[in-house]
């Protein structure tokens, strides 16, 4: 067992760190109202639809995880209390967090709203090893925000996110039992600490990678590190093959990029009903583009590609993409696209969720792509006037300027498109209906657990 006095715990290349919030979302509401401290609070879509975005420690005790269906995480904790969630609030508490990072490093890569890695190396001289470097920023979250937080601190990505989710509490029937905040994986440990891990914690292994290496007996990071590599690219294919065979081994040379490194940005909602009327999902996308367009030009970039995402009521998914000749970062060029893409697709069996994605980011400035036709075979035009949408791409851009210096001073809600300020904006609904939207639909669309 490692002595916090070891000096391997200070080695210099000990310099990435990967923060994750301690439930998140739910302690920000808690913060908010403290009443709920010690209860199982659950935040997510409340409706027959929604899933868990977060649960307390005392709620996971009952087996209640998030990315859960709501309708099952009632039945595991009954007596939990459910929060559709305010994403404005969990924004802003980011921000906070993100601040307090970026005064020791600019070094940061934003995984989510609640986690980022570090790379400290280059304040190391000014504040220590990456282990005091964690311990600082758990305490200074702590004592500015009264959040917590989880530190996993090594020399590769791959072992600081593992690090950080050993460090958090854990809970069962008996109660929580807090966590160690901060682990440090040394190099000489590295390979021990993996590969006695379930293989579920590896990077790349989902519900359907899990059930596939379970028919090839493989519990542990361990059990995958003994197969030969040539059996798991059979498997699973050349790239995902790949990179389970090298993550297996600890191998991970990707370095920590920086915010500006973000390949895509995205926004989806799904609906409390599927959506059949053409201006109903025309509203939704102006929500949607609005949102994605807005964290565009607050990460300073532009989209070379726009990606939309239908999933209908059967549950059928297909994606569209368009590359444009100029990169976009408005709300009226993103949606002008979007609508463009959906015109070429039937839209009558219901549309349950709808998404929307800025890729192939670039500075402004920089050459996105070559001029071509897009992905449905017209010319995407963003110079052209139209009766929807007279302005241009660069008149937006500072109309939305103006926008962006409103929403900064009053909040988000505060201006934009009529679809997005008369209907919750899409952070809000992130994790599916509301019950109370179910509600106003009548009882045939109530969620029927009761309340």
């Amino acid at each position: 067992m490692t002595m916090e006095g070891d000096d391997r715990l200070d080695a210099p290349e000990l310099s990435i760190l990967h923060l994750d919030m301690d439930s998140f979302y739910v302690a920000v509401e808690i913060v908010k109202d403290p009443t709920l401290t010690g209860k199982p609070v659950v935040v997510g879509g409340t409706g027959t639809r929604g899933v868990v975005a977060s649960a307390s420690y005392e709620a996971r005790a009952f087996g209640v995880r998030s990315a859960m269906p709501t309708s099952r995480a009632r039945r595991l904790c009954p007596d939990a209390i459910f929060i559709q969630g305010d994403h404005s609030a969990y924004g802003k508490a980011s921000e906070q967090i993100h601040r307090i990072l970026g005064s020791v490093t600019p070094v940061i890569e934003p995984i989510a709203l609640d986690e980022a890695f570090l790379d400290v190396g280059p304040a190391r001289q000014l504040f220590g090893s990456g282990r005091e470097i964690a311990w600082m920023l758990r305490e200074r979250i702590q004592a500015e925000l009264d959040l917590s937080c989880s530190v996993g601190v090594s020399a590769k990505k791959l072992f600081a996110k593992l690090a950080s989710e050993d460090a958090k509490p854990t809970a069962d029937r008996t109660g929580t039992r807090p966590g160690s905040g901060v682990r440090v994986i040394p190099a000489d440990e590295e390979i021990v600490f993996l590969h006695g891990l379930p293989v579920r914690a590896l990077w790349g292994v989902g519900p359907q990678t899990f059930e596939r290496l379970k028919r090839l007996r493989v519990a542990t990071i361990g059990d995958l590190a003994a197969l030969r590599k040539d059996l798991l690219v059979s498997t699973f294919g050349q790239s995902h093959g790949t990179h389970l065979h090298e993550l297996s081994h600890g191998r991970d040379p990707r370095p920590v990029l920086s915010e500006r490194g973000i390949k895509s940005i995205s926004h989806e909602q799904t609906f409390a009903t599927d959506l059949r009327d053409r201006r109903e999902i025309d509203d939704a996308v102006v929500r949607l583009a609005d949102a994605v367009a807005g964290r565009l030009r607050a990460a300073g970039v532009k989209a070379g590609t726009i990606q939309l995402k239908l999933r209908f009521g059967d549950f059928s998914t297909i994606t569209r993409s368009a590359k444009q000749p100029v990169g976009i970062d408005t709300g009226p060029g993103v949606a002008r696209i979007v609508k463009q893409m959906l015109d070429q697709l039937d839209c009558d069996p219901g549309v349950r969720l709808l998404g929307i994605s800025g890729g192939s980011l670039h500075e402004p400035g920089e050459i996105a792509v070559q001029l071509q036709l897009d992905a449905v075979g017209s010319p995407l035009d963003l110079g052209s006037k139209s009766e929807d949408d007279p302005a241009s791409e660069e008149d937006w851009s500072s109309v939305s300027e103006t926008i962006d210096e409103i929403r900064a001073k009053f909040g988000r809600d505060s201006i934009g498109p009529s679809p997005a300020v008369t209907t919750p904006s899409p952070g809000r609904d992130l994790w599916g209906p509301a019950r109370a939207e179910l509600a106003k639909q009548g009882p045939e669309h109530s969620d029927g657990d009761g309340g």
